[in-house]
């Protein structure tokens, strides 16, 4: 999924929505900001009375601090529209994939040729429809019938077609694909608006997204902070009348400038930009082709220390390739090929063609026609654990080595150790063996293999700085899930998982105070998914995973999770440090503000004056200017995030503390001084 919108037309959006959120029920959603809206407006109005003759300030004076507080409130707005922009741009995108398409309704999923044309909008929840090649698929559903390569570049961005096929974890397809090759018979598992396509468009639109339980927490501090300041500047305004009539000299604090510095000294930074930077996590999740359903979600991946990962279709490609054939004494490898393929050719998985194709590749054996043969096929069973051909007073089967010994010592046949010796060799390497036998005499073992996807082991290897632990599950018994965790370098492994071990490792963790993430793409992953704190489901995976997770990764690249947790820690990060940012400088602007105010009442304050500001109004004025000005500076900061750095939390801490706190306090004295000396040279204080 790629952002398809100019930076450009995101700024003109940006620009004209800032004047739009400038409506009294969009500022109310943000208390801190909505301070300097009322200010901005008390200001306005101070401003039209003093040219009536009712003066607190000079006119002029007044009309500054007004449009600086207006600025400052439009500069706010246009961060947080700026960040919804890219959503929107985002979910445009993706509308343009959505569109009402003529489908082709199934009366039985049987007759191909017996179907009604109906708009995709009309469809329902169970109705089955057949696609051809270059048709788009119109609704999101799962394959019941055939396979086929299909287009997801309107959703992913990436050109190159998958393969979707009826079993197994790659039966889900979404609507709005197109398929590029073949056909299939797709049974509808969504509602017309409320299709993946559909949540996606409304997730990824920043404005739809909820405040997690941090952003909440750090809203009420700031809302704090801001109400102690508003008491305060508040109290300021009788005790300066207090103290001029006890000095003799001076007058009170206008009330000007009693709003200009509640609005300096209240965290008017982090405020402005809170919201832009939990809306800008979002998106940047979005850019990485990851949609979340919550921006809970992403917080919570900051803070993950444990990785459950699937090892089919994460871990390893998700089908099993037949890689060589191993004979028995006596038994020429193309012998046992010839039987193999035999095996196979009604076989319609993918690891039924493989072996068809491998035989084909080593000995040139093609494909024969059952008819001509006279033969059966003899379908695998979950019971016989085996599959086979029957013909011309020939049987031969294939199966799970203790199956294949049962069924040829049950026929008087004799199980040879050699076979056993190979059996347990292809599974101490973490293949999966399938014994091949014909007339009762054992030919040989096919040795399958779980390929492991391209660059896994090096980014579980990032992961383990991260310090995140990774576990891969898997119903692999213990010594093909052993060599398996080997090859991909995880750190542990649970081998002959169920849903229930699963969801009991995953409780496990959590109760010894893990923060744990899943990624999986079965239905038999959607129990475990539901539980883990974070669960990413891969979008090659069923209709079950997808819902029970609370992110999607469009990509199905099960290492995505590191990008996740980078942009959870940035996000955590981000808001960190902005928040230490904007404290900080409070704290430098109260210092240079407030010794300024008194000169008139008590002019041993004077001394105070170390940064050796103008007047009472170029302080006031620069620090104003400086308070708006710094939220514009600090918005690209918003929207890319901090750099996560991999280093221990500690430290982490330290090097923020250090960039962050100390430059926000000497931000603030280094601005205000060149602001104020600028307003002097031009004469403006």
């Amino acid at each position: 999924m790629k952002d398809n919108s100019t930076g450009r037309g995101i700024f003109k959006d940006a620009v004209r929505q800032s004047f739009v959120k400038l409506a009294p029920r969009v500022q109310a959603k943000n208390p801190v900001m909505m301070v300097v809206y009322i200010g901005a407006i008390l200001t306005t109005a101070l401003y039209v009375l003093s040219l009536t003759g009712i003066k607190d300030e000079n006119p002029g004076y007044i009309l500054a601090i007004s449009l600086l507080l207006w600025f400052t409130v439009l500069f706010a707005n246009f961060a947080e529209a700026v960040a919804e922009g890219r959503g929107r741009a985002q979910a445009d995108s993706l509308r343009s994939a959505r569109k009402d398409v003529k489908a082709k309704k199934l009366k039985s999923p049987s007759n191909l040729e017996d179907y009604t044309e109906v708009l995709s909008s009309s469809l329902k929840k169970g109705d089955i429809v057949y696609v051809k090649a270059g048709e788009q698929i119109p609704m999101d559903g799962e394959v019941i019938e055939g396979a086929a390569s299909v287009d997801e570049s309107a959703i992913t961005g990436e050109s190159a077609p998958v393969i979707r096929e009826s079993g197994g974890d790659r039966s889900a397809v979404t609507g709005g694909t197109t398929l590029d090759s073949d056909w299939l018979v797709i049974q509808i598992t969504a509602e017309a608006g409320e299709s993946f396509l559909d949540k996606m468009i409304s997730m990824v639109e920043g404005a739809s997204r909820k405040k997690t339980p941090n952003e909440i927490a750090l809203q009420i501090l700031l809302v704090t902070l801001t109400i102690i300041f508003l008491v305060v500047t508040a109290t300021l305004l009788p005790f300066s009348g207090f103290a001029s009539l006890q000095a003799g000299s001076g007058s009170a604090i206008s009330v000007t400038n009693v709003i200009a510095l509640l609005v300096c000294l209240a965290p008017t930074t982090i405020g402005a930009l809170l919201s832009s930077i939990g809306i800008a996590g979002m998106s940047r999740l979005n850019q990485a082709n990851v949609l979340a359903m919550s921006g809970r979600a992403i917080e919570a991946a900051g803070d993950v220390d444990v990785l459950l990962l699937d090892k089919t279709g994460t871990i390893t490609l998700g089908n099993r390739q037949a890689s060589e054939f191993i004979p028995v004494q006596g038994v020429s490898e193309q012998e046992l090929a010839d039987a193999a393929q035999l095996s196979s050719i009604a076989d319609e998985t993918p690891e039924g063609r493989s072996i068809v194709i491998l035989a084909k590749e080593r000995f040139g054996i093609r494909g024969r026609d059952l008819s001509k043969l006279g033969a059966a096929f003899v379908p695998f069973t979950a019971k016989s654990r085996m599959s086979g051909i029957d013909y011309q007073g020939n049987e031969i089967r294939k199966g799970a080595a203790d199956a294949v010994k049962k069924f040829v010592v049950d026929k008087g046949g004799e199980y040879p150790e050699e076979c056993e010796r190979i059996v347990k060799q292809v599974a101490g390497e973490g293949g999966t063996p399938l014994v091949v036998t014909k007339n009762n005499s054992v030919l040989g073992v096919i040795y399958l293999k779980d390929i492991v996807k391209n660059g896994v082991k090096e980014r579980f290897e990032d992961l383990r700085k991260m310090g995140i632990k990774t576990i891969m599950i898997t119903g692999d018994n213990p010594m093909t899930a052993a060599a398996i965790a080997a090859e991909a370098g995880v750190d542990d492994f649970l081998a002959e998982a169920t849903p229930e071990t699963k969801l009991a490792l995953i409780r496990e963790y959590q109760t010894k105070g893990h923060l744990v993430a899943m990624t999986g793409d079965g239905t038999n992953d959607a129990p475990a998914l539901a539980q883990a704190d974070v669960a990413v489901a891969m979008n090659t995976g069923t209709q079950a995973a997808k819902e029970a997770g609370n992110m999607v990764d469009l990509d199905s690249n099960p290492t995505k999770l590191i990008d996740i947790v980078r942009i959870g820690k940035q996000l955590l990060m981000t808001r960190g440090a902005l928040t230490t940012f904007s404290v900080a400088n409070d704290v430098a602007k109260y210092f240079a503000i407030i010794p300024v105010l008194f000169f008139g009442i008590y002019p041993q304050l004077s001394a105070l004056n170390f940064m050796g500001l103008t007047s009472t109004t170029s302080a006031i004025l620069s620090a104003v200017i400086f308070n708006a000005l710094i939220i514009v500076a600090l918005i690209p900061l918003a929207l890319k995030g901090v750099k996560y750095h991999e280093m221990p939390a500690g430290k982490l801490l330290k090097r923020n503390m250090s960039i962050y706190g100390l430059g926000g306090i000497a931000a603030p004295f280094a601005a205000i001084k060149l602001i104020d000396m600028l307003l002097t040279v031009l004469g403006l204080a």
